[in-house]
This record gives C-alpha cells, sequence and structure tokens, in this order.
C-alpha cells in the first residue's frame, strides 16, 4: 500500500509538470507571434502565463521536497525527483524568455515596423521543437530522443550567431533601423536561451533513464581532442 501510494505521488509531481511545460511552450509561441505581429494584448496573455508557471514552479518544488523528506526514495526514483527539480527551474526560466520577448514588443509599439534580414519565427520554431521533443522524451522516459535534443542546439547557436552579425550589420549601415534591429537581437538572444533549457531538460532525462551525466560532454570531447592533437 506504501508503494502505491508512493507511485500516485510520484504521477501527480509528473502531471503538474506536464502542465506548467504546456504553460511554458504556449507562452513561448504566444511571445513570438506576439513579436511578428506587434499584438500587446498577446503580451498581456503571456503576462498572465508566467504569474502561473511561477505559482507552479513553487508547488512543484514544494510536492517534490515533500517526497523526498517522506519517502526517501532510492535510485531510479530519486533520479526521477531530482530530474523533476532541475526540469522544473529550467521549464520556469523559459516563461522568463517568453516574458523577456514580450517586454521587447512593448518597446516597439512606437517604432515603425522594419524588414530586418533574419528569420525570427523559424528560429523561434526550432527552439519550441526542442522544448517539445525533450518534454516527449521526458513523458516516454526515452534517452535517444533526448539525446537528439542535444545535437539540435548546434542548429540555433549558428542562427543566433548570423543574426547577430547580421543584425550588427544593419545598425552600422542603416541607424534608423538599429533600434529594431537591438531588438531584434534581444528576441534572438531569448530564443537561444530557450534551446539551452531545452537541451537542459534532455540532459536531465537522460541522467533520469539511464543514470549518466552528460552535461557539458562536448566541451570535454573536444578539450581531449585537443589535447592528444597536442601530444
Amino acid at each position: 500500500m506504501t508503494r502505491i501510494r508512493f507511485q500516485r505521488s510520484l504521477d501527480d509531481l509528473k502531471e503538474k509538470l506536464l502542465v506548467m511545460a504546456g504553460l511554458a511552450e504556449q507562452a513561448i509561441q504566444r511571445a513570438v507571434e506576439a513579436y511578428r505581429v506587434r499584438d500587446l494584448s498577446i503580451c498581456d496573455l503571456v503576462s498572465r502565463s508566467e504569474l502561473a508557471i511561477n505559482r507552479l514552479e513553487r508547488e512543484i518544488d514544494q510536492s517534490a521536497l515533500d517526497i523526498l523528506a517522506m519517502e526517501q526514495p532510492m535510485a531510479i526514483d530519486l533520479r526521477f525527483i531530482l530530474a523533476v527539480i532541475k526540469i522544473n527551474a529550467d521549464l520556469e526560466r523559459v516563461g522568463d524568455a517568453a516574458k523577456s520577448i514580450s517586454d521587447r514588443v512593448r518597446t516597439m509599439e512606437s517604432m515603425a515596423v522594419a524588414d530586418l534580414p533574419v528569420d525570427i519565427p523559424r528560429m523561434a520554431a526550432l527552439a519550441s521543437n526542442m522544448v517539445r521533443r525533450a518534454l516527449q522524451a521526458f513523458i516516454e522516459a526515452d534517452p535517444e530522443m533526448a539525446q537528439s535534443v542535444l545535437s539540435m542546439d548546434d542548429a540555433v547557436d549558428g542562427m543566433n550567431r548570423a543574426a547577430h552579425i547580421t543584425l550588427a550589420q544593419v545598425m552600422g549601415t542603416e541607424s534608423h533601423l538599429a533600434p529594431q534591429a537591438l531588438n531584434a537581437l534581444m528576441v534572438c538572444r531569448s530564443l537561444e536561451r530557450v534551446a539551452d533549457h531545452a537541451t537542459n531538460i534532455a540532459e536531465d532525462v537522460i541522467f533520469w533513464v539511464k543514470g549518466a551525466d552528460v552535461r557539458h560532454k562536448a566541451s570535454v570531447d573536444a578539450a581531449k581532442v585537443a589535447a592528444a592533437q597536442a601530444d
């Protein structure tokens, strides 16, 4: 009976996290749409979502801590709870990124619409897809799907770097578009952070299911290659 109650607590914890995940993913989609169409009413929806996300973050953390205190789980159950706590924090930061984008939209209200040479909707779609796949990996306890998310991060990083170069050129050559270009640059930075949080979530799924810590693995592998080449 105790095990049944414990499993029910884990299921409830997972359900709360998935509700929060849905809110975070929706917030990013709304924020990008607000940027695309310059609609402040959508920004208001993002702000309300952030309040709900913050409230859920506190609830999930408290529930996870209560389970740790009362049940003292071991092995994979312990890793699951630790992963939930970390994923919870990353989802809250996804909500923060959405709020940051919507704040940029508010600052652009009085600015003329500019056709900038950067594809923010495409970058947003890729970052959102990373979040969606990372969460699907969590739902299905699928480390292979989580691993695929890690390989997607380089594409978002590359798009962010290219956007920075392009927008810096716009600011340098077309000074009248500098405010719009700067806001676009900040939006790209927020989307790059969303992709980073998706990567973190995927890493936490791998840790939960396989007990493997893959954080910074690419950096470590690159360092080993460099050391071998130096020898």
